[in-house]
């Protein structure tokens, strides 16, 4: 069994060189975190996850979650190592210090929680819903809400939730049915039924504080009628002591095919009088709210897929270091370990190579999120903010799939023994499935990128990005060296191909919304490739520059120049392919009637 190690020297890296640290730094809002202080904060998380969250993980995967008389019980090592957290201060790192937050940007919180997630996904599942409940209440709560439950939640004393799925609506968040009557005191009372809820019982924290849509009396339909409420597991008394259980259950756990060890519900709100609750925002206004909390947490999603993959392919290395089968391919020895093997390098590779292109653009879309909060310019701060949500989507969506197939080729290169769970490489590819699922389908975020993200400015952020990547052509061009010009002929070429397919689908969306549809999805992949080549491009010039300075870490910079060609030959290759499905995609997705099926 492998012991999960955080790549510290690649984080490091990609903050500085590829996301910009000095970009974020130089606000004042952020003047804090220098480049000494990130180091020593990463450093002390990476000795966390590695001695004091990993070794948690399998048991967690083992032991599961149990439902015994209406308490959920979570394995005890959770319990342990989630007080261990809280206490070290960890769940606070991003937050408001006003609140007894550390204040930090996002672009040091990022690689924390690839850490968490690659060390424990299972248990850092709560946290992530706790920091978008935060969000919520932080950007929509009123002065008196924000007193009464952040400072708890954000040392992680409380823990949070968010309700949006029942049984009937699914990702149709408009056809939800649970109900909030008005009360004389301003306050609620919650009647329904909520289901997939995260860590939605447990008794890791003294308090959970549900995040619940629900309808008013006469709202309209759809999500124009859907409200925000805030209903804690215990009700709070005016001097912030807990009071009596609030009319809230789980009355059911999931069965699920990974994540074991985090508890999904099934959330009974209301079996007698009803939950009380309270209004947070306007009514009828919440899914503004509730979008606060779901955009951070869909780029902490994508991050999880970063992580997972991360953690897959640790395993794989250390199985591919060690095994010994057969002989080299050109017979040099009879008995080689299997990273000799051409394919399992191949393989390794492929992990490798889009783990750095994935952990590049992750990255970078914090510290977009942080410089659209900190930049002392109003323009800069605009701009920042749609490139953020123009990343969103490929982060979410294009982390996530990449995940699942990375953690599948670790299984694969385990060989037999990866399909046996006592080896653990089943764990990752179980864990990993839901990332695709989870807060929006990687469907829904291809339709969002091009929806919303090409359609509200009709493709100018796009356009800039993809002007942006473009300007890393002539460098790469300038320098006398066969991989650069490798790489920057990939890129050029897949560059030509998302510009032609972006504007095909602004024009084909005003005009068949069907077919340009159909090819949201291998569009949503076309731009994420081609993104992660520009990342690798960055990583080679950035590379080939301290090769030239001659530091002293000759190994890992030859490493990035190696790695950004493989990524260039191996998966920029995809573009032309991605763009003629994007385009033609129409003509057979919807050709066949239902009974051809």
């Amino acid at each position: 069994m492998s012991i999960y190690q955080p790549p510290l020297k690649d984080m490091s890296f990609v903050i500085e060189s590829v996301a910009g640290l000095k970009r974020v730094n130089t606000t004042s809002l952020f003047s804090d975190a220098g480049e000494d202080v990130v180091m020593a904060i990463l450093e002390e998380a990476s000795k966390f996850a590695s001695e004091v969250m990993a070794p948690s993980n399998s048991a967690g995967d083992y032991k599961g979650c149990q439902l015994e008389n209406g308490v959920v019980r979570v394995p005890d090592e959770f319990i342990e190592v989630y007080k261990a957290f809280s206490d070290a201060g960890w769940n606070s790192v991003p937050f408001d210090p006003e609140y007894g937050g550390q204040g930090l940007p996002q672009l040091v919180n990022v690689p924390l929680q690839e850490m968490w997630y690659s060390a424990n996904m299972a248990l850092t599942l709560g946290p992530l819903l706790t920091q978008g409940a935060i969000e919520a209440i932080h950007a929509h709560g009123s002065e008196e809400q924000k007193n009464t439950y952040l400072e708890k939640l954000i040392s992680g004393q409380w823990s949070g939730t968010m309700n949006l799925t029942e049984p009937h609506a699914g990702t149709d968040v408009g056809a939800l049915k649970s109900k909030a009557e008005p009360q004389s005191d301003g306050s609620f009372r919650i009647k329904g039924q909520k289901i997939f809820i995260t860590w939605g019982e447990h008794e890791a924290s003294e308090n959970i504080i549900h995040l619940v849509l629900a309808r008013t009396p006469g709202s309209p339909d759809g999500t124009k009628g859907i409200s925000l409420f805030i209903v804690p597991k215990y009700l709070v008394n005016s001097d912030g002591s807990l009071g009596e259980r609030n009319d809230l259950r789980c009355a059911g756990l999931e069965e699920k095919i990974g994540i074991h060890g985090s508890p999904t519900c099934v959330m009974a709100y209301g079996d007698n009088e009803g939950a009380i609750g309270y209004l947070i925002g306007e009514e009828n206004k919440g899914m503004a709210c509730m979008f606060t909390m779901m955009n951070n947490a869909r780029l902490s999603v994508g991050v999880q897929g970063l992580a997972i993959a991360e953690r897959a392919y640790q395993h794989a290395l250390a199985y591919a270091k060690e095994r010994v089968q057969g002989g080299a391919i050109d017979r040099s020895s009879k008995s080689v370990t299997i990273i000799k093997h051409p394919d399992v390098r191949r393989n390794l590779m492929l992990m490798k190579s889009q783990i750095e292109a994935m952990r590049g653009l992750s990255y970078l879309a914090m510290a977009a999120v942080d410089l659209s909060r900190a930049s002392e310019d109003s323009e800069e701060r605009e701009k920042q903010g749609k490139f953020a949500d123009l990343l969103t989507p490929l982060v979410k969506a294009w982390c996530t799939d990449l995940g699942v197939e990375i953690a599948s080729l670790g299984v694969q290169i385990h060989g037999g023994m990866g399909f046996i769970e006592e080896t653990g490489a089943g764990q990752f590819y179980r864990d990993a499935r839901i990332l695709p699922i989870y807060e929006g389908t990687n469907g829904v975020q291809a339709l969002d990128l091009m929806g919303r993200k090409l359609g509200r400015d009709q493709g100018a952020t796009a356009q800039a990005f993809m002007l942006e990547m473009q300007a890393v052509l002539e460098p790469l061009k300038a320098l006398d060296d066969p991989n650069a010009l490798r790489i920057s002929e990939a890129l050029e070429s897949a560059l030509k191909n998302l510009s032609k397919t972006t504007l095909w689908l602004l024009e084909t969306s005003s005009e068949n919304i069907l077919d340009a549809s159909s090819g949201a999805t291998p569009y949503l992949e076309l731009f994420s490739i081609t993104a992660g080549g520009w990342i690798m491009a960055q990583r080679f010039l950035a590379a080939k520059a301290k090769l030239a300075e001659g530091d002293s870490d000759t190994a890992f910079w030859e490493g990035q120049c190696i790695t950004a060609r493989f990524y260039a030959d191996n998966c920029l290759s995809k573009s032309s392919g991605l763009a003629a499905a994007a385009t033609a995609s129409g003509a057979t997705v919807n050709a066949l009637s239902e009974d051809q099926f």
